[in-house]
C-alpha cells in the first residue's frame, strides 16, 4: 500500500506540478517565518492586514472566554451560538440583503449553495474560470452544466437561449466570480444582470476577492456598481480581506431558510467556533468604518505602486483600480519556468508561489502576487525590481 501512489507522484514531479506544504512559524503578516527564515509574503489574501489585527484577536479572545473553543455540534442541532446569530445579522445589514448564513469555509458555502438550489431538471451556466468550489457544487447538484468562455457574454447568451428552449420549466443558474482569483479581473456584472433578467435566470455571484477591497464600505463589486438587489445570491468568504475564517451566503429570507434545510455542507458539519464568528463580526465593523475606508485607500495606493513598478505596468492609482483588484498575475506559461522564477524570488526573500494546473490550465502557469494594505512601499518596490530582473533571467535561460 505504501507504493500505491508513487507512480502518480513521480509524474507530478516530472511535470513540475507537485506541491508541498509550507510551515509558517509566525502570524499571518507582510513578513512570515518559514524554516527559520523571514520572507516578505506576497501570497496571502489578507488584503487589509486584519488576520493578526488586535481588534479581531481581542474579539476572538473574549468569545473564547465566554463560549469556549469548540461548537460541539452542527448548527441545526445545538451548535448555533449567539456570535453566529450576530454575525449573520451584521452580514445581511452590511451586504444590504434580507438575511445571511455563515458556513465553515468559503468552499462549503459555494458547494452547499449550488448543490441546494439546482437539481436534475435545471441548468447551471459557469464561467470557465469559476473557482473549483463553484464547479464542485454545480456537479453535486445533478443539474446540466454548461461552461462559457471567460467573460464571454455572447456565448453565455447562446447557452441561455438553449437552456430556456430545452428546459422551459427548469431553473437556470448563472454562476460567476466578482473578481477572478487567478487573473484578478472583474466580471461584466451589469451585462450579466441584463442577461439574467432577460432569461429569468438566477444570478450567483462569488465575491470572495472583492469584499473588503471594492465598493462602499468594502461591500464588493455588486455594491460598487449599484447592483446588489439585482444579484440573487451573494457568496463570500470571511477568511480573505475580513481576516477571519469561514464563508457566507447573503440573499432573501426564503433562500437562507432553504439552505438551512437543504445545504448538505451546512447541515452535516460541526459549526465553526463561536470565536471565529466574533472575530468576523469585528472585521465587518471595521471595514464599515472610516478606518476601513482609509485602509482600503492605502491598499489601492499599494496596488498602484506594484503595477507602476513592474515592467509594462500601469502608472496611476486610477489605472490600478481599473485593472481590477489586489491580485496581479505574472503569466509565465511553462510550469518549470514558473517554478524557477518562484524559487529565484524565494532566494531573494520573497514568497510568491507558482500557480499551476489544476488551479489554472496546463501551459498557463503563473506567479500570483497579492498586495495588502500592510505591505510597505519599500517591500513592494523591492519585489517589483526583483521580478523585473529575475523574469528577464528566466526568459533568457529558456
Amino acid at each position: 500500500m505504501s507504493d500505491l501512489f508513487n507512480a502518480e507522484l513521480h509524474e507530478l514531479r516530472a511535470q513540475s506540478l507537485h506541491r508541498k506544504l509550507r510551515e509558517i512559524g509566525s502570524a499571518q503578516a507582510p513578513e512570515v517565518q518559514i524554516v527559520g527564515r523571514r520572507l516578505v509574503n506576497f501570497s496571502s489574501n489578507d488584503y487589509l492586514g486584519l488576520a493578526s489585527d488586535p481588534l479581531l484577536c481581542e474579539a476572538a479572545t473574549a468569545a473564547i472566554a465566554e463560549y469556549g473553543v469548540g461548537a460541539g455540534a452542527s448548527r441545526i442541532v445545538s451548535g448555533t451560538f449567539s456570535p453566529h446569530v450576530r454575525l449573520e445579522a451584521a452580514l445581511a445589514k452590511w451586504k444590504g440583503t434580507q438575511a445571511a448564513l455563515s458556513f465553515s469555509s468559503g468552499y462549503a458555502a459555494a458547494v452547499g449553495t449550488l448543490q441546494a438550489i439546482a437539481g436534475k431538471n435545471d441548468v447551471v451556466l459557469l464561467d470557465k474560470l469559476s473557482h473549483a468550489s463553484l464547479v464542485d457544487g454545480a456537479k453535486l447538484s445533478g443539474a446540466t452544466i454548461r461552461v462559457f468562455p471567460h467573460n464571454h457574454l455572447g456565448k453565455l447568451e447562446s447557452h441561455l437561449e438553449g437552456a430556456r428552449r430545452e428546459n422551459p420549466d427548469g431553473r437556470i443558474v448563472i454562476v460567476t466570480e466578482a473578481v477572478f482569483s487567478t487573473d484578478g479581473d472583474r466580471a461584466p456584472l451589469r451585462q450579466l444582470v441584463g442577461l439574467k433578467k432577460r432569461f429569468a435566470a438566477v444570478l450567483v455571484l462569488d465575491e470572495a476577492h472583492s469584499i473588503g477591497v471594492i465598493g462602499p464600505n468594502g461591500r464588493g463589486l455588486a455594491a460598487d456598481e449599484g447592483l446588489t438587489k439585482h444579484v440573487d445570491i451573494h457568496i463570500g468568504t470571511l477568511g480573505k480581506a475580513l481576516g477571519a475564517s469561514g464563508g457566507y451566503v447573503c440573499g432573501s429570507r426564503s433562500l437562507i431558510d432553504w439552505l438551512i434545510n437543504r445545504a448538505r455542507a451546512f447541515i452535516f458539519t460541526t459549526a465553526p467556533p463561536p470565536a471565529l464568528a466574533a472575530a468576523a463580526q469585528a472585521a465587518i465593523d471595521f471595514v464599515s468604518s472610516q478606518a476601513g475606508d482609509e485602509c482600503r485607500l492605502l491598499l489601492w495606493q499599494r496596488i498602484a505602486t506594484l503595477r507602476s513598478g513592474l515592467d509594462g505596468g500601469v502608472q496611476t492609482e486610477l489605472d490600478a483600480i481599473q485593472a481590477g483588484s489586489a491580485i496581479h498575475p505574472i503569466v509565465i506559461g511553462d510550469e518549470i519556468e514558473a517554478v524557477e522564477l518562484s524559487r529565484a524570488l524565494y532566494a531573494e526573500g520573497f514568497l510568491v508561489p507558482a500557480v499551476r494546473y489544476p488551479a489554472v490550465a496546463k501551459g498557463a502557469a503563473r506567479l500570483r502576487i497579492a498586495v495588502t494594505a500592510a505591505h510597505s512601499e519599500k517591500q513592494i518596490s523591492g519585489l517589483a525590481e526583483a521580478v523585473n530582473r529575475l523574469r528577464a533571467d528566466v526568459t533568457l535561460a529558456a
